[in-house]
C-alpha cells in the first residue's frame, strides 16, 4: 500500500486550491458585498466538492480517468462560462452587483463546485491506482480548499463593491477567461 508524505500532500492541496482561490476572489468581486453566510456557503460548496471529487476518482479507478481525460477540460469551461456568463448578463441588464442568492442558488452552486474540483478525480484516481488511501488527503484537499475560498471571496467581496457594476462586468468576463486558459491549457 502506498502512502503520501505531509509534506507533499500539503503542496498537493494549495496547488489544487489556487484555482478556487483565483476564481473565488473574482466571483466575490463580481457580486460585491457578500454576508459571511454566504461566504461561508461558497466555501463549502467548494471544500466539500473537492473531498468528494478526489473520492470519486479513487473508488471509481482507472474508468472514470478515461471517461473525463479528453473532455475535462471542456467541462470546467462550459461550467465556469455558464457562471460567469450569469455574472456578466446581471451587470450588464440591471447594472448593480449581481445578487449572491442568483449566483449561490443551488443549481449554480452544484455547477461552479464541480466546475472548479474537476481536476481532483485525477487525483483520486492516481492515489487509488498507487494503492494510497484516501480519507486523509481528501479531507485535506477540501479543509484547504474551503479555506482559500473563503480568503479569496473575502478579499473579492470587499474590494468589488469600489467599481460597482464595472466590477460584476469584470468579474464575469474573468470567470469566462478562467474557462478559456483551462480549455486551451490541454
Amino acid at each position: 500500500m502506498g502512502e503520501v508524505d505531509l509534506v507533499s500532500l500539503l503542496l498537493l492541496s494549495v496547488g489544487l486550491s489556487m484555482d478556487v482561490l483565483s476564481v473565488s476572489a473574482v466571483t466575490g468581486f463580481g457580486m460585491g458585498r457578500m454576508n459571511r453566510d454566504q461566504m461561508l456557503r461558497l466555501a463549502g460548496a467548494f471544500g466539500v466538492f473537492h473531498v468528494f471529487m478526489p473520492i470519486l476518482g479513487w473508488l471509481a479507478g482507472g474508468t472514470i480517468e478515461s471517461l473525463i481525460s479528453g473532455y475535462g477540460h471542456w467541462i470546467a469551461f462550459i461550467l465556469l462560462a455558464f457562471v460567469g456568463g450569469r455574472i456578466l448578463i446581471e451587470g450588464v441588464r440591471e447594472g448593480g452587483n449581481a445578487d449572491p442568492s442568483n449566483i449561490l442558488e443551488l443549481r449554480s452552486l452544484l455547477l461552479f463546485s464541480i466546475a472548479v474540483s474537476v481536476d481532483s478525480i485525477v487525483v483520486g484516481v492516481s492515489f487509488g491506482l498507487n494503492g494510497v488511501p484516501i480519507v486523509f488527503p481528501a479531507l485535506m484537499i477540501g479543509s484547504m480548499a474551503f479555506l482559500f475560498t473563503l480568503i479569496g471571496v473575502a478579499v473579492g467581496s470587499n474590494t468589488g463593491h469600489w467599481l460597482g457594476r464595472w466590477s460584476q462586468i469584470a468579474g464575469g468576463l474573468i470567470l469566462i477567461l478562467i474557462g478559456l486558459r483551462v480549455l486551451f491549457s490541454q
